[in-house]
């Protein structure tokens, strides 16, 4: 049991601190002939089962590919935007590009293929729309703003969190609400100081924010019984579907847009194969990142993954900066460094959170 509630507090942990669908969990490899014998033995205990701690190596290793995936994705996702401002297309792509990734894993047996039934499809549905919708708000927000911005407003997710599992009958102590002071403060002072200010690309972060969250909630409900099928599957199926939802709407919004802004676009960069370039690597990181942000959480704790969660933005936002040379106005630093502060007091709060709800159990 106590393997049990550990993979669950992983799996709600990941869903808060990272843009992954409650329910999104991976069961180590290496644990399941271990959880097969435990229940057959009967009489080991859980340290015989307990995976060993990461090194300081591994760790690095670890944040370093996720905080460098996330940055490549950010970059070259603004960069085509800035020349190509078709969000749906290229959010449209990045779908397809990681469904393509999954079909190659599949067929290489690279990863284990999920059993599709009729049930696991419908069960699917939800999730995968309310992901299409914060997918598809997030994009539209970076094609407005700067990424830096967006990042700050997309940190704001906790708040949301919090509200709608409230309306659901979920409860938290003082100190989260108290955590998500910070949070509104800081976007609120951010918001008023951007110097990028877009009312679209205001609304687009905040819609995605809901549309996150909504899916988390959702997919606690939906996929309850499809437990067996890991992490990487349900994410690789919801970008399936996702795609098919995201697709035909995007030719139905910007279809004819599309020819007059190829050529404007390749005007602009000079050579085809360098916006096909940028293309690429802006839909194949996508779905690395956050691949490698689900397999990080099997390798440390839920809240060593929130504090690196936590740097991860402000890393993404300095880079951003740095390489694009957004202006950053002295209180916009800081209503970014407050609402960030905010995300990683939640994460704090939510942890004891779950550790004392263990406990009890």
């Amino acid at each position: 049991m106590g393997q049990i509630r550990d993979s669950s507090s992983k799996i709600s942990h990941l869903s808060e601190a990272c843009e992954f669908p409650s329910g999104f969990g991976r069961k180590p490899r290496s644990q399941i002939p271990n959880a097969a014998s435990e229940s057959n033995a009967g009489g080991e205990t859980e340290a015989a089962v307990a995976k060993p701690k990461a090194t300081t190596a591994q760790l690095a290793l670890i944040f370093g590919l996720w905080y460098f995936q996330n940055i490549v994705f950010n970059v070259y996702n603004k960069k085509v935007l800035n020349v190509f401002p078709y969000p749906w297309l290229l959010g449209s792509f990045q779908l397809f590009a990681g469904s393509v990734w999954m079909f190659i894993l599949w067929s290489l047996k690279l990863q284990p293929r999920p059993k599709i039934s009729k049930p696991f499809i419908v069960a699917l549905l939800g999730p995968a729309l309310f992901h299409t919708i914060g997918h598809i708000s997030a994009c539209v927000s970076f094609s407005k703003v700067a990424v830096s911005f967006t990042h700050v407003i997309k940190s704001s997710e906790p708040v949301f969190s919090v509200v709608f599992s409230s309306f659901l009958g979920d409860s938290y102590p003082v100190q989260v609400w108290l955590s998500i002071l910070p949070i509104v403060m800081g976007c609120a002072l951010a918001a008023i100081t951007e110097v990028s200010f877009n009312v679209q690309g205001l609304w687009g972060a905040l819609i995605s924010n809901v549309g996150f969250v909504l899916r988390n909630i959702y997919s606690k409900r939906s996929l309850q019984n499809f437990k067996e099928v890991d992490g990487l599957n349900l994410y690789g199926w919801i970008s399936i579907i996702s795609f098919f939802y995201l697709f035909p709407a995007a030719i139905f919004l910007e279809g004819s847009q599309w020819v007059q802004g190829y050529h404007k676009a390749l005007a602009a960069v000079g050579k085809p194969s360098t916006l096909y370039l940028w293309v690429l690597l802006s839909g194949v990181f996508y779905h690395l990142y956050n691949q490698s942000s689900y397999q990080a959480l099997d390798e440390i704790s839920p809240l060593t993954f929130s504090v690196g969660n936590t740097m991860k933005r402000v890393v993404v936002i300095i880079s951003t900066v740095l390489v694009f040379r957004n202006p950053v106005r002295p209180l916009n630093a800081l209503g970014s460094a407050v609402a960030i502060f905010g995300t990683f007091l939640y994460s704090q709060a939510t942890a004891k959170k779950k550790k004392g709800g263990e406990k009890k159990d």
